[in-house]
């Protein structure tokens, strides 16, 4: 019996390439979840670079800006908003920097104490505020500092006495310090000797350099360390936003060129939309945050509270981060204003709530209606997300992220898949 067409039909190519394609998924799936983990270990460097980019964008939106006003290159008018930008920041630093310090440091007392006056009396009302007491321990921190030093000058004087005294006695007792240096020394794991001991001894890790650097410096060893670490992240912040700002086309072409050619067109829209979206949001943001701050400053510069200017730049500084932050810089100023008294703690929160309403019904709608239009429930829960996922910096560039996300939801889900016309 001869077999017929049928059972002699070869197999269709796609299932004759099954194993083949198969090996593709898999290895696919893996290098995805490969970068997935790559992406979570290093977000803190993703977010500093996606800092840099927004600082760039930035930079590109004043030169784009001189263009309209001087007919020159664009090198020479990123060097001019370069400088102009860099000459503001020393004059504000040089000409109000000793008042802001001076501010800040009168600002963090007057917390400290009108947070332990709270506390107290949600104590002896019944209710127990442990981040209130975590403040006030800061407070008892800097004091027991003082107390430690008096402490320790009594002590040498102590020794001495003490080791007089033991010296008279002869060396068939021993004195207290040299016993609890022996118990000490007992109960220190012993050192091994030859190279493993010098080894030891000699090669530190990082984490105990540190803890050394602390029990040499102090208290002001964190803060160094903490200048330091906002001092590098700054520097790298304005290398990358100066570099992207250079020659913003280089980066967008060198992007498309990781696309396929049919999709280019599109992939070309979206960087671009994404471009727009950050230059309008940034720069209605900025004005946002100087007209919060001038009617902060002014509005408690003339209820007469202490500490008007920082507290007007803490809360212009703060509406970069939408509904978290204004809600902490009004926390901020209502405990300032209570040293002042009743009246001005009623005043500081008509201002507050004179700034928000400006700022909710005016500013935003008006300002950022172009370039961003994301419901305030939908921002806050992409806050609370980034934030549990990335802490302060996941908080600080949570808005930016969602103009991001909401430009390539747009145009490749909506526009692309859906064959809708974004709104």
């Amino acid at each position: 019996m001869k077999p017929s067409a049928t059972d002699a039909a070869p197999l269709p190519p796609g299932e004759a390439r099954t194993p083949r394609s198969l090996a593709f998924a898999g290895i696919a799936v893996v290098s995805f979840a490969a970068l997935l983990a790559l992406a979570w270990i290093s977000a803190a460097t993703l977010l500093l670079i996606f800092a840099g980019a927004l600082f760039g964008v930035f930079l590109d939106g004043l030169t784009r800006g001189l263009g309209h006003v001087l007919p020159i290159s664009r090198a020479l008018r990123l060097t001019l908003a370069s400088l102009a930008l860099a000459g503001c920041t020393i004059g504000l630093v040089v000409l109000g920097g000793a008042t802001v310090a001076q501010q800040g440091r009168d600002l963090g007392q007057t917390i400290r104490q009108q947070t332990s006056t709270v506390s107290d009396w949600l104590k002896a009302h019944g209710l127990d505020v442990p981040l209130l007491q975590a403040v006030e321990g800061g407070q008892g921190a800097g004091q027991g500092s003082g107390g430690e030093s008096g402490s320790s000058g009594q002590g040498s004087s102590s020794q001495g006495s003490s080791s007089q005294t033991s010296s008279g006695q002869g060396s068939g007792q021993p004195s207290g310090r040299a016993e609890k240096r022996d118990k000490a020394d007992d109960d220190l794991p012993q050192k091994s000797g030859g190279l493993a001991g010098l080894a030891s001894g000699a090669l530190k890790s990082p984490g105990t350099l540190l803890s050394d650097a602390g029990s040499v410096l102090g208290p002001a060893a964190s803060v160094i360390l903490g200048l330091f670490n906002a001092l590098g992240n700054v520097l790298v912040i304005v290398f990358l936003g100066v570099a992207f700002a250079v020659d913003p086309g280089s980066y967008r072409d060198g992007l498309l060129r990781f696309v396929p050619p049919r999709h280019r067109r599109r992939g070309a829209k979206v960087l671009d939309g994404m471009g727009e979206t950050l230059r309008h949001w940034l720069f209605g943001q900025l004005i946002t945050m100087a007209v919060i701050f001038l009617c902060t400053w002014a509005g408690l510069w003339l209820l007469g509270v202490g500490g008007s200017l920082i507290l007007g730049l803490q809360a212009g500084l703060l509406a970069f981060i939408p509904t978290i932050g204004p809600l902490v810089a009004g926390i901020v100023i209502l405990l300032a204003s209570l040293a002042t008294g009743l009246s001005a703690v009623l005043g500081a929160l008509g201002v507050y709530l004179a700034v928000q309403t400006l700022e909710s019904y005016v500013l935003t709608p008006v300002i950022q209606k172009r370039a961003l239009d994301i419901p305030p429930a939908t921002i806050f829960a992409g806050q609370l997300l980034l934030g549990v996922l990335f802490g302060l910096w996941g908080i600080a560039l949570a808005l930016p992220l969602l103009a991001v996300m909401k430009v390539l939801l747009e145009q490749l889900y909506v526009e692309e898949t859906l064959g809708e016309e974004a709104s």
